[in-house]
C-alpha cells in the first residue's frame, strides 16, 4: 500500500501570477502529514499538481523514484494510488451514490456495466466511513455532511496509497469526525500516506506526525507535530505573532428586537421556533449537524416552505416568500454552501458582488463603471486579495471567496445578516479578519445572527447562543453560561 512522493523545486504560475516559488521536500510512506498555510498560501495548487489536476511550471513530481510524466492528469495520479478529495464537493447531484463513487471507473461485465458489483463495493466503502444509506440513493437527496462522507468512500473505493483530504471535517458531526480519524488509523497502519489539510489546529495536533508549513507559495516549516503547539503553527502560517483573534465584545444591546420570529416550523427540519435579535447584537445558533439550524433559516427565508411561524422586522409583520423578498426587507443569508448557493463561481467578481443590488446599477441600463468602483471599495474593505479585478470568482482562494460572499450579501444594505458557517474552510488569519469584521458590522447596528459548528467561535463573538437539538430550540444560552460545557449538554442532551 505504501507510496513515496517528492516535490523538486516545483513552481506554477497562472498567467504573470506565480503561486509556488520552488517548493520541495518529501513524503515517507505510511506517515499522516499536517498541510497549513493560510488561503492563497499555495497548498491546494500543490496538492492539485499531485493529484493530476494541473501540472508544474518547472519542477518535477516524483513518485516511488520516478519521474512523473507531464500531461497524465488526474486518472493517471489515481493509477498510482494518488487520491484527492476536495475540499468542495465534486459530486454530480442527480447521479446515486454508486454512480458518483465509479463514475470514470465503472465496473464492467464483458460489455454491460456490473451494477451489482458497483453496488456492493460501495455499500462496503459506506460502512467503512460510517454511512448507513442506500448505494442507489441521489446525491441530491443527502445534506452536506453526508456529501463530504460520500467524498470519503469514493477515494477509499479507488485504493488509494496516498489520500488527500481537503478540510474533510468541516461538516461532520463529532461522532462522524471521531469515525474519521479512526479510519485514518487504520489506513496508516495499512501503510497509506495521509496529506491532511485542515484550519482546524487541535484536529492537525492529534491525527498527523509532521506539520508542513506554506506561506505566498514558499514553504517555510516542516516539523514534527509533537514540537510544536498550536499557537506556534499559527504563527508559521501569518508569518506573524497572531493575538486577539477575537475582538472584545461589545455591551450586549437594549432596545425592542429589529427580528422577532414565532412558531416558526419547517416540515420535517425544525418545529414551533422562537427567536428575537435586537440592532448590534451577535446571536449564535448551535447544535449538531442535522440539528435543523441551517433548514430552519432556510424556511424563515422562503428556501423551503414553513407551515407555520409569523415574523416580525422592525415591528412589522412580513411575510418572505423568497430570499429577494427577504433582502427588501432588509434580512440576508450567507449559505453554508460556497460555491453551490453562495457564489456563482464561474462569474467573475463584479456580478458576483452586485447581483443583489442590481435596481442600484440599472437605471434602466446597467452601470458598469459603478459596479466596477463598488468592486474597488468591496476588495478595499474585505481585504479580498486577487491580481485583477477581472478573473472568475473561481480564481480565489476558499477564504478570498468566503470574503466575496460576505460582501455580496451585506451590498444591498440589510439591517439584519445571516451568516452559516461563515469560517468554514477558511484559515486562521481570515477567520480573524471576519470576526472583527462581524464584530464591525454589529458597531454600525446591524443584528448578525452566526450559524457555526465551532463552539468556540460561538463563544468568542457572540452575545447569546441559541442551541438546537432534533428540529427544537433547547434553550439559548448567555454569560456566564456561554461555556463548551453548556453549549454541549444542550446540543445532546446528556448530562
Amino acid at each position: 500500500m505504501s507510496v513515496a512522493v517528492e516535490f523538486r523545486n516545483v513552481t506554477k504560475a497562472f498567467g504573470p501570477v506565480r503561486v509556488l516559488h520552488g517548493v520541495g521536500f518529501a513524503l515517507q510512506p505510511g506517515r499522516v502529514y499536517g498541510l497549513l498555510g493560510e488561503n492563497g498560501a499555495g497548498k491546494s495548487t500543490l496538492m492539485k499538481i499531485l493529484a493530476g489536476y494541473e501540472s508544474p511550471t518547472t519542477g518535477e513530481v516524483v513518485v516511488d523514484g520516478a519521474v512523473r510524466a507531464p500531461g497524465g492528469g488526474s486518472r493517471a495520479a489515481e493509477a498510482q494510488g494518488i487520491v484527492l478529495i476536495h475540499q468542495e464537493f465534486n459530486l454530480a447531484d442527480d447521479l446515486t451514490i454508486a454512480q458518483n463513487v465509479f463514475l470514470g471507473h465503472e465496473i464492467r461485465k464483458g460489455l454491460f456495466l456490473d451494477d451489482k458489483a458497483m453496488r456492493e463495493k460501495t455499500r462496503q466503502a459506506l460502512a467503512q466511513v460510517g454511512l448507513p444509506l442506500d448505494p442507489d440513493t441521489r446525491v441530491k437527496k443527502l445534506i452536506v455532511a453526508e456529501k463530504q462522507l460520500v467524498e470519503i468512500a469514493r477515494a477509499l473505493a479507488r485504493n488509494a496509497r496516498l489520500l488527500i483530504m481537503d478540510e474533510p471535517t468541516a461538516t461532520l458531526t463529532p461522532g462522524e469526525t471521531e469515525r474519521l480519524f479512526a479510519l485514518m488509523a487504520e489506513l496508516k497502519a495499512a501503510g497509506v500516506t495521509i496529506i491532511y489539510i485542515s484550519h482546524k489546529l487541535d484536529e492537525v495536533e492529534r491525527t498527523t506526525d509532521e506539520v508542513v508549513v506554506m506561506r505566498d507559495g514558499l514553504l517555510v516549516a516542516r516539523e514534527p507535530t509533537a514540537s510544536v503547539t498550536r499557537r506556534q503553527m499559527a504563527n508559521l502560517m501569518v508569518g506573524r505573532e497572531l493575538a486577539d483573534l477575537f475582538p472584545a465584545k461589545l455591551p450586549a444591546p437594549a432596545g425592542e428586537p429589529i427580528l422577532q420570529v414565532r412558531g416558526l416550523t419547517v416540515p420535517g427540519w425544525a418545529q414551533d421556533v422562537d427567536f428575537e435579535v435586537r440592532r448590534g447584537e451577535i446571536l449564535g445558533f448551535a447544535g449538531l449537524v442535522g440539528a435543523g439550524r441551517t433548514e430552519l433559516f432556510e424556511g424563515l427565508l422562503g428556501l423551503r416552505p414553513r407551515s407555520a411561524g409569523t415574523v416580525e422586522l422592525a415591528g412589522k409583520a412580513v411575510q418572505l416568500k423568497s430570499p429577494r423578498d427577504a433582502a427588501r426587507h432588509g434580512l440576508t443569508y450567507l449559505s453554508e454552501d460556497r460555491k453551490g448557493k453562495g457564489l456563482h463561481v464561474h462569474f467573475s467578481l463584479r456580478p458576483n458582488l452586485t447581483l443583489m443590488a442590481l435596481e442600484r446599477y440599472a437605471k434602466p441600463w446597467l452601470n458598469p463603471a459603478a459596479e466596477q468602483a463598488a468592486l474597488r471599495d468591496a476588495v478595499q474593505e474585505f481585504g479580498i486579495r486577487t491580481g485583477s479585478l477581472d478573473v472568475r470568482a473561481s480564481s480565489l482562494s476558499g477564504g478570498n471567496q468566503q470574503k466575496l460572499a460576505l460582501a455580496k450579501v451585506l451590498h444591498p444594505g440589510p439591517s439584519v445578516v445571516v451568516l452559516d458557517e461563515p469560517t468554514r474552510g477558511v484559515d486562521v488569519g481570515a477567520k480573524r479578519e471576519i470576526y472583527h469584521l462581524v464584530q464591525r458590522l454589529a458597531a454600525q447596528g446591524l443584528a448578525v445572527i452566526v450559524i457555526s459548528s465551532e463552539l468556540m467561535e460561538l463563544i468568542g463573538l457572540c452575545h447569546r447562543v441559541a442551541v438546537m437539538r432534533a428540529g427544537r430550540l433547547q434553550t439559548t444560552l448567555q454569560e456566564p453560561h456561554l461555556t463548551e460545557e453548556e453549549l454541549i449538554v444542550h446540543a445532546t442532551g446528556t448530562r
